[in-house]
């Protein structure tokens, strides 16, 4: 896949897994799946859901330490800066022939654009948080989270 199929894809992916309100308890509900989900697979992972800022579901599985957190806190901090997917925002650096590292001007010990975090959409509004994973490589991250995503919300 070339990274123009790729970013293609991504924009399809926030197009279409957009939710019609996001509050704790849907955060609640979206993190228990994620928890369940990582569990069943035996996915050494960090999950993490916020709304605006606000951390509303946090869990660590075994095997995992406090360098996820940071993960997924870098991750977040780019889909807050660029309200998009820290894998999207990675690959349109890539397909612009550089790296977010090389050309972002941003601060990498706060900013990481590897694949893990979305974007929380709701529709008519735009990104309001994100929803992330941190652990295994970054399009398994981001796989991970599109996959339970679709399944959240096709419920």
């Amino acid at each position: 896949m070339t990274e123009a199929d790729r970013l293609a894809q991504l924009a399809e992916q926030e197009e279409r897994l957009q939710f019609t309100q996001f509050d704790n308890e849907t955060a609640l509900a979206l993190g228990q799946q994620l928890l369940t989900a990582a569990r069943e697979r035996g996915l050494a992972v960090t999950i993490s859901i916020r709304r605006n800022g606000q951390r509303l579901f946090h869990a660590a599985l075994p095997g995992t330490s406090a360098d996820n957190d940071a993960w997924i806190d870098r991750k977040s901090n780019v889909v807050d800066r660029y309200g998009h997917s820290s894998f999207l925002i990675g690959t349109q650096f890539r397909a612009k022939g550089g790296s977010f590292e090389e050309h972002s001007r941003l601060d990498l010990d706060r900013y990481a654009a590897h694949g893990g975090v979305f974007p929380v959409l709701v529709r008519g509004v735009g990104p309001v948080g994100t929803v992330g994973v941190s652990g295994l490589p970054q399009a398994d991250d981001h796989a991970f989270v599109v996959e339970q995503l679709e399944l959240f919300l096709s419920s």
